[in-house]
């Protein structure tokens, strides 16, 4: 469900006066319910995508019952492993490798070319699939025992919520939820996820679809601006990117809790990271934790040589790179993480701490590293990305801004800045500035009627689709 729209400001409350009408004890009827309701949603983007998520819901399904009387598992995990992941191989990557291969031949003066294979990516095909990929890991590693209830497994994979750009929820946390019985209506848990829809709509609508409106128009033809005005755009595409990733997920973990579910923390304020591999503990939370449980520790994570573990690293972030898109700028961007981390591991500098200035000033390097890879996922290929990194660094490029519309970036700013003090007072003062969970309850309404307002009056509606829906 696209959280920006007009049919989700009619079809949520619906959703939820329904769901509260059915009785507790009726759990099953709860569930199925939201099943339907899950399944309905999805149909409006490409009714016949469906079928992959059922699909890849059966085979997973199928394969962890399997694999409680195999006689060889591994072999059954395999199997399973390879059918699941074969309707986002094709959709999302055999495009790519097509276009690749054909690119290579042709150069060898052979002509060969796939055609009709560019089909849209079913929404949100990656992050159901990880999510049910390391459901069967989880059971196969005898850390989750397999549902039996297919119903209930079907709702834990295409819970509507997080189907679309997440958070990848563990199965552990999610099916003894959607299993145990729930309480007709927790009016604080409703609260807090109203607080949160609430606040990632102003970071999505108001931040990161405002800064949008600049961002666009500047990096797609950045060799009419200036040096610092590509500089500053990319600046900004690193908050468009965060506000809309992150706004999205406190909008899906929200939703879940007015309906009594608890689901994944995604995002723990990531431009406050003081290096590379802390940006990873804190952003994206639910990708990281699933490429260190089924990727970087089975590669044999840290207790191995310096040189395995080194490499385990940049195998665990190219395969980030290529999970996020079939495109070689994301492969780039995922290795210049896994670079970033092993030379910081070899220096040493995660076990540095320098007191407050030394944190800043790591705080604003660690920001400055993330933004220019950034510049690769952003751009649509590595020669547009370094073009873009060497216009901003041209010497011979005038030292001036172009701001374009003051009205229009008057509003950026505001949105950014009033992002970046909730987000400081968080990280550094979580105790003493609170303004939705304050204990007055006038600074709570009013700080309510404040972000309701500034969404109403300078947020863009136009229901644009969430960046990471893409992946």
């Amino acid at each position: 469900m696209i959280y920006n729209s007009f049919s989700f400001i009619v079809l949520y409350p619906l959703i939820f006066l329904l769901y509260y009408i059915i009785p507790a004890r009726h759990n099953k009827v709860r569930n199925i319910f939201l099943l339907l309701v899950s399944y309905v949603l999805y149909l409006q983007y490409k009714p016949i995508y469906a079928l992959i998520l059922l699909g890849v819901t059966a085979i997973t399904w199928a394969t962890a019952l399997a694999l409680d009387r195999a006689e060889k598992p591994k072999r059954v995990l395999t199997i399973g492993v390879l059918l699941a992941l074969s309707p986002l191989a094709f959709f999302k990557y055999f495009p790519f490798i097509n276009e690749n291969i054909s690119t290579v031949l042709s150069k060898a003066g052979l002509d060969f070319h796939l055609t009709g294979l560019n089909w849209a990516i079913p929404v949100g095909i990656s992050f159901f699939t990880f999510q049910a990929l390391g459901y069967l890991w989880d059971v196969y590693y005898k850390r989750q025992e397999a549902e039996k209830d297919f119903l209930t497994y079907a709702l834990f994979v295409s819970f509507f919520p997080s189907i679309l750009s997440g958070p990848i929820n563990k199965a552990s946390l999610v099916i003894p939820q959607l299993k145990g019985m729930r309480p007709l209506f927790d009016y604080g848990k409703v609260v807090e996820g109203l607080k949160f829809l609430l606040w990632g709509m102003f970071m999505k609508v108001v931040v990161a679809d405002r800064t949008a409106l600049f961002v666009d128009i500047v990096l797609p033809d950045y060799m009419h601006y200036t040096g610092l005005t590509c500089f500053v755009a990319t600046i900004l595409y690193s908050i468009q990117i965060y506000a809309d990733f992150a706004g999205y997920s406190l909008m899906a973990i929200g939703v879940g809790k007015t309906l009594g579910f608890e689901l994944t923390e995604n995002f723990r304020r990531p431009y406050f990271a003081v290096s590379v591999t802390d940006f990873w503990h804190r952003w994206h939370i639910s990708l990281s934790t699933w490429l260190k449980d089924y990727v970087y520790i089975p590669l044999g994570g840290s207790r191995c040589s310096k040189v395995r573990n080194y490499c385990n690293i940049f195998i665990t972030f190219l395969v980030s790179g290529i999970w996020h898109g079939a495109n070689w700028t994301f492969i780039v961007w995922g290795c210049l993480h896994g670079l970033c981390q092993i030379v910081e591991k070899a220096s040493g500098q995660n076990k540095c701490d320098y007191g407050w200035l030394g944190k800043s000033i790591k705080i604003t390097i660690t920001f400055l590293i993330i933004n220019f890879m950034w510049i690769f996922f952003r751009m649509p290929t590595i020669s547009e990305a370094v073009g873009l990194i060497g216009h901003i660094f041209n010497p011979a490029s005038p030292i001036m801004f172009e701001i374009g519309s003051r009205h229009i970036f008057a509003f950026i700013i505001m949105g950014v800045l009033i992002l970046f003090v909730k987000d400081w007072t968080d990280e550094f003062k979580p105790n003493r500035f609170q303004l939705f969970n304050n204990h007055h309850r006038i600074i709570r309404w009013i700080t309510y009627i404040i972000v309701l307002v500034m969404i109403l009056l300078t947020g863009v509606f136009d229901a644009g689709q969430f960046i990471y829906a893409n992946f």
